[in-house]
């Protein structure tokens, strides 16, 4: 069984940097796509990034594009360094994961079989 925990969530001022790393366990991920998702309070849940992990090739919301990478990190990890940091990015941010996605679906939430619990993120302004 997949599981997903993310970590490095807190609070933090408009312009400041985050660093958030999705700890993933349980198969080889050879053919998985990982992703990020947040959910504001109210809204619903928007993709953020996403990267394949076979290949590395990465897909990014317009609203994060030029202030969010999304890499893989040691081991079984993806990363999600935020920039630049705005009052609307404030969310629960996700971390997803899944096989075989294509590209045209990777920011859909659905295409993703596995979700972590979420990490708090706020941006005061």
């Amino acid at each position: 069984q997949v599981q997903l925990v993310e970590s490095g969530g807190g609070l933090v001022q408009a312009g400041d940097s985050l660093r958030l790393s999705c700890a993933a366990s349980g198969d080889t991920f050879d053919y998985f796509t990982f992703g990020w998702f947040r959910q504001a309070p109210g809204k619903d849940r928007e993709f953020v990034a996403s990267i394949a992990w076979t290949g590395g090739h990465t897909f990014y919301a317009d609203s994060v594009k030029g202030r969010f990478t999304i890499s893989r990190g040691n081991a079984n990890t993806v990363i999600v360094q935020m920039n630049s940091l705005k009052a609307e990015d404030t969310a629960i941010y996700y971390c997803a994961s899944g096989p075989w996605i294509v590209d045209d679906d990777v920011s859909i939430a659905g295409s993703y079989r596995y979700w972590g619990q979420g990490t708090q993120v706020t941006v005061s302004p």
